[in-house]
């Protein structure tokens, strides 16, 4: 009994851990589709052929992004899409861009007042992030006037004592503002653990960098210079853009302003964009080409939790978490390099657990091989050379007979 379980050991130790390399690898599978701000170029593609690739540009915190740059880029991109002969009649389908900043605000209603965090978003933000909502609807870059803002829970309980807050009308800084709607904060570990900025909301770029730069202006202002600056980005697609970023010495984004509504105190900071992939790198040279990265840093969203990317962390361990730039990432980020920590540990996990199990295979593989080898040897061959045998001496015979037979009936 004892020699029995001795013998069985080595398979049983095998089988747990082939169990656990496949446990690390179902959890790999499941982080690596988790956060939905990361996969944005799947949506975009949806059923169509043509394959798209998401970047994301981190501005250095000592270089400001106006949107005018946004909109130089747009132009720029334009033109490549041009030259690599890229349907420019569905030119709305080939790219999506979306921008953001964040900051602080003073809001007050007639229930409640405090600070709460901003983000002040552009573009098509809410298709890169769709947070859940609980009540009311998205800021859309189509909308005329600037003045709706998206509340968290803890912002809409603050003014206003619960969520179901669609139309109510309170003030930032001073300046009217309008309830679009509530959202639900993402609930996965790594974007709980990411976002620490309390309660927050988020509102349009354009109404925000007014209300920064110009602490005076009334809505009526904030609403007119917005909907200039964004009929102005958003062009032929209807507010969808594109862009992507790369280090280019000859720009550093550096410019105060854009359009109207972006004030020089206020600059993008995230700028994201999902852009059409003819072939592989082409978003990514274009950006490194032309967008006005300077100091910040690039992020290849639509490949990063892929195994060949995550293998390529190994490389970058003890500097990883060396900051050698001057960039803020916002929470979204953070949860995603989180998320690739994490990935990187259940690959190596999976790769340890394996090797053991792949060994007894392959060890089996070979018996297995042996002993169908022996067995064609002793049973088979030989049966088999026998026949042969056989066969060729009753040709053999036969032969003979005819010649034989032949000669005596002639004699």
């Amino acid at each position: 009994m004892r020699e029995k379980l001795k013998r069985l050991a080595l398979p049983i130790a095998g089988a747990i851990l082939a169990l656990l390399c496949l446990s690390c690898l179902l959890v790999y599978s499941h982080l690596a589709n988790m956060l939905d701000s990361q996969h944005q170029a799947e949506r975009w593609q949806g059923e169509g052929e043509l394959k798209f690739s998401q970047l994301s540009c981190f501005m250095s915190v000592d270089q400001k992004l106006s949107l005018e740059q946004v909109y130089t880029f747009r132009t720029a991109m334009m033109t490549k899409f041009h030259e690599a002969a890229l349907d420019i009649d569905t030119e709305a389908q080939l790219f999506c861009d979306a921008w953001s900043t964040t900051g602080k605000a003073y809001v007050a209603s007639d229930q409640g007042k405090g600070d709460v965090s901003v983000i002040a978003v552009g573009g098509n933000f809410f298709d890169f992030h769709p947070i859940r909502l609980l009540s009311g609807n998205y800021i859309r870059p189509d909308d005329l006037m600037k003045d709706r803002v998206l509340l968290d829970e803890d912002s809409a309980w603050l003014l206003f004592g619960g969520t179901q807050l669609e139309g109510l009308s309170f003030k930032i800084d001073g300046v009217p503002f309008v309830v679009a709607g509530v959202i639900e904060r993402e609930q996965d570990f790594a974007s709980l653990k990411a976002y620490t900025s309390g309660m927050g909301i988020y509102m349009s770029y354009d109404a925000y960098s007014s209300i920064k730069s110009s602490g005076s202006s009334t809505l009526t202002a904030t609403a007119s210079s917005g909907s200039g600056s964004s009929s102005s980005g958003s062009g032929g697609s209807g507010g969808s853009g594109s862009g992507s970023s790369g280090d280019n010495s000859g720009s550093s984004g550096g410019s105060s302003g854009g359009s109207g509504s972006s004030g020089s105190s206020v600059g993008i900071e995230c700028y994201e964009v999902v852009m059409a992939e003819p072939v592989k790198g082409f978003a990514l040279g274009v950006a490194k080409e032309k967008f006005p990265i300077g100091g910040g840093v690039i992020v290849d969203n639509s490949s990063r939790y892929g195994f060949e990317s995550i293998l390529k962390l190994v490389k970058q361990f003890g500097s990883r978490s060396m900051q050698t730039h001057g960039v803020i990432l916002p929470y979204w980020e953070n949860a995603a390099r989180c998320i690739e920590d994490w990935c990187l540990a259940l690959l190596i996990g999976a790769m340890v657990t394996g090797v053991l199990p792949l060994v007894l295979i392959v060890i089996f593989l070979v018996r297995l091989f042996l002993r169908g080898k022996g067995k064609l040897e002793d049973e088979l061959l030989p049966k088999t050379k026998e026949r042969i045998g056989e066969a060729i001496r009753v040709r053999q015979r036969r032969a003979w007979e005819r010649r034989y037979g032949k000669k005596n009936n002639e004699g």
